[in-house]
């Protein structure tokens, strides 16, 4: 498996056993589509939350969170809205979360960040 893959998928499995400690319910995973990719979506509470999680090790220098950029976000908004369309969820409250987690050397979670409601999505 290609080494960033590998600690991608490390990331996600740390970041949904931490969003379900904080009483979060994972609804759903790595959601596909032509659009791209939505890592975990979740409820919390009566809102759905659509989670981009960014993995980083610590010597690689810039945080995971300043992996997501305005592209991303916009992306990540227009398959936000093709999952509740698929989903018939309509207009459900929502909302978009960062779960930013950094590796040590040997590939231990040295820190989790939730930055909840990290952006909005014009036009939403």
């Amino acid at each position: 498996m290609d080494p960033r893959r590998s600690v991608g998928r490390r990331g996600e499995d740390e970041a949904a056993r931490f969003l379900r400690r904080h009483g979060f319910v994972i609804l759903d995973r790595n959601v596909r589509s032509r659009l791209g990719e939505i890592d975990l979506v979740a409820r919390d509470g009566e809102t759905l939350v659509f989670v981009e999680v960014k993995t980083r090790r610590e010597s690689e220098g810039d945080s995971p969170q300043a992996a997501v950029t305005v592209g991303k976000q916009r992306r990540l908004g227009r398959l936000a809205q093709h999952y509740l369309k698929l989903k018939r969820l309509g207009e459900a409250p929502c909302r978009f979360d960062v779960v930013a987690i950094t590796l040590d050397d040997a590939d231990r979670t040295k820190a989790i960040r939730h930055l909840r409601a990290a952006f909005e999505v014009a036009a939403w």
